[in-house]
């Protein structure tokens, strides 16, 4: 019988201790944290901004927000919004092919316990690709059905008069709303829980074997339809593990971001009397560096957790690797290959052909 979500824990973390601590090496931690967080594995009050404006005696320092948008053009602002959606688009598609590569650099990186990121880059590619054209077109599916789901309800509501006459129709938009929200919640976890079968399942089939998305998830389902209870076990379990290790994480990297404030705010601080003495006034360049040195700090805070993480980035492929090792031959004879047998030395002599005899 295969071994079972539970049983599984044990050599996960076998496994985690292994790669991690036998032998500690901070340059393979280091690439273990960039990689899951490239790979998206860590899917685990304001504050008042300092015044640099220095004005003149008897000066009126005006509303900045409200007196920017009545000075500058709004066909700049349409073109601003414009490139700032385009950009987004372009960083998400991006992001979007670094983390599905990435992806097998790290289930390569977990299986040989060792993370050698430019071998596997180059080596993955291939796959990378067809995985991120299965994320495309599974990221717009799950959006289209979204729309669906909230659109037709609502265009039903608004044509029947519920949203024009509200008090007469409190009952039905009361109900329907609860149903709406347990529909779309539904729709959530289904397409969560094929998130993370793709992630944990059809990953090392298309690793190990070369397929295709599809080819994989045509396996997959008959092993899932085989051992419907295992499979339920296993993402039960990983919800609860992701809770436990979300809790933990959580707090020492809250540990950690007060410790970096520390340093930050101290230079923040020096900046803003720095700024004032020398009266620097918020322009295109007080704000450029502003933001630049934000985004500086927020990559520090980001990879930080990252580094605290790597355990956690170990643990889950490891403990889906293990699982699905049960049930899956290849990946099991790639993680426990059979040893070949000793070869056992004699004491006699080799055999050697006759010699002729003399005179032949």
């Amino acid at each position: 019988m295969p071994i079972s979500a539970v049983d599984v824990i044990g050599p996960a973390f076998e496994h985690t201790k292994q790669q991690l601590f036998r032998p500690f090496g901070i340059a393979q931690w280091a690439k273990l944290a960039f990689v899951g967080l490239l790979a998206g594995e860590m899917s685990s009050g304001g504050c008042s901004s300092p015044n640099f404006n220095r004005p003149s005696r008897g000066a009126v320092v005006p509303h900045l927000p409200g007196q920017l948008l009545h000075m500058q053009n709004p066909m700049l602002y349409a073109g601003l919004i414009a490139v700032l959606v385009v950009a987004a688009l372009f960083l998400f598609i991006l992001f979007l092919y670094i983390s599905s590569v990435m992806r097998f650099v790290l289930f390569d990186s977990v299986v040989a316990k060792r993370c050698e990121i430019g071998r596997s880059w180059n080596h993955r590619q291939g796959a990378g690709v067809r995985y991120f054209v299965w994320k495309l077109l599974f990221t717009f599916v799950t959006a289209a059905v979204l729309v669906i789901l909230i659109g037709i309800p609502a265009a039903f509501a608004f044509a029947s008069g519920w949203f024009r006459h509200p008090k007469q129709h409190v009952a039905e938009l009361i109900f329907g709303g609860i149903l709406l929200f347990f529909i779309v919640l539904a729709w959530f976890f289904l397409s969560l829980a094929v998130q993370v079968l793709t992630k944990d399942f059809v990953i090392p089939q298309m690793a190990l074997e070369n397929l295709g998305p599809l080819q994989a998830w045509r396996r997959l389902l008959p092993m899932i339809d085989a051992e419907k209870g295992g499979y339920a076990g296993y993402l039960g379990m990983k919800l609860v593990l992701n809770i436990a290790a979300a809790i933990m994480i959580g707090i020492i990297s809250l540990i950690a971001i007060l410790l970096l404030l520390i340093p930050a705010g101290g230079i923040g601080v020096i900046a803003v009397l720095i700024g004032k003495t020398a009266g620097l006034t918020f322009n295109l360049y007080t704000i450029s560096l502003t933001v630049i040195f934000a985004f500086i700090f927020i990559a520090i805070v980001v990879y930080v957790i990252a580094l605290i993480s790597v355990p956690a980035i170990v643990f889950f492929p490891a403990y889906s690797i293990h699982f699905f090792a049960a049930r899956y031959r290849p990946l099991s004879e790639f993680l426990y290959p059979v040893p070949l047998p000793p070869i056992i030395p004699t004491s006699e002599p080799p055999l050697m052909p006759p010699l002729p005899e003399p005179g032949v």
